[in-house]
């Protein structure tokens, strides 16, 4: 079964991995910083539209944040 915190959860790493910081990816997105800081904390999770350009900018597929690959 899929959960929302496993999701955030991997998104989180995503972030921190990436070699952008929370600035450039908020940047990217045109959204706030503080915005991306929610996201790393597990407090908010983002918008589908928000979801998909971040897999794009962080070049991972959605299927692995979603937890659907085997």
């Amino acid at each position: 079964m899929i959960k929302l915190k496993d999701i955030q959860k991997r998104l989180r790493d995503e972030i921190k991995q990436s070699s952008m910081s929370q600035r450039e990816i908020a940047e990217k997105l045109g959204i706030n910083p503080s915005t991306i800081s929610k996201y790393l904390r597990l407090d908010k999770f983002p918008s589908i539209e928000t979801f998909a350009n971040l897999c794009e900018i962080l070049d991972v597929s959605s299927d692995e944040i979603l937890g659907l690959t085997k």
